[in-house]
């Protein structure tokens, strides 16, 4: 093959391979990006780190068997709010609807936006544990020196005592940590 046949040839692999460089370029930033939404909506169905699930209605109780359920309640050091639960504890009966509430102050003389995240614990009950209605679902702004009762509707699904990894568990842990909001700079 001569030099000239050769060199039109090799152009059009270089450009080949640069194409292929960028487009995998390109399909990582685009997974990056994406990395963050897939991970929370995998989270959110399958329950996986403690992730609770979302539901309209609690199946309905299921007599004598019950569970402990233990409320914990953090923010923020930069939040200037107090928050706390109401009761620490409270033993729930399997699929009844049950509601908590938690308190929270602002401490300061100016609004304050905060928005919570959550998780149960042991991680394995997250996919048993199901939210009809949180404070956690939306910003809170509390008015100066406000304080605020929030409820949760929740309840915890009776197929979590015929799971192997889960049947033996006797208290989960619902666990809220309020961060602050940003202000908009708009």
């Amino acid at each position: 093959m001569t030099e000239a046949a050769a060199t039109p040839d090799l152009e059009r692999r270089k450009r080949r391979s640069a194409i292929s460089a960028g487009m995998m370029a390109l399909g990582m930033v685009c997974l990056g990006y994406a990395a963050v939404p897939l991970y929370d909506m995998f989270c959110r169905v399958t329950g996986f780190g403690g992730t609770t699930m979302r539901a309209a209605a609690a199946p309905g109780a299921v007599a004598g068997a019950q569970i402990s359920v233990r409320f914990d309640a953090n923010h923020d050091p930069s939040l200037p709010w107090e928050f706390k639960p109401e009761r620490h504890t409270e033993k729930v009966t399997l699929g009844a609807q049950e509601m908590a509430f938690y308190v929270a102050r602002n401490l300061t003389d100016q609004p304050v936006k905060g928005m919570a995240s959550y998780n149960v614990s042991p991680a394995q009950a997250g996919k048993y544990f199901s939210k009809i209605e949180c404070f956690c679902f939306t910003e809170q702004t509390l008015d100066p020196r406000q304080e605020v009762r929030m409820p949760v509707i929740y309840f915890v699904d009776p197929k979590i005592m015929e799971d192997p990894d889960t049947k033996d568990i006797g208290e989960i842990t619902l666990s809220y940590t309020f961060h602050p909001v940003k202000p908009d700079k708009g």
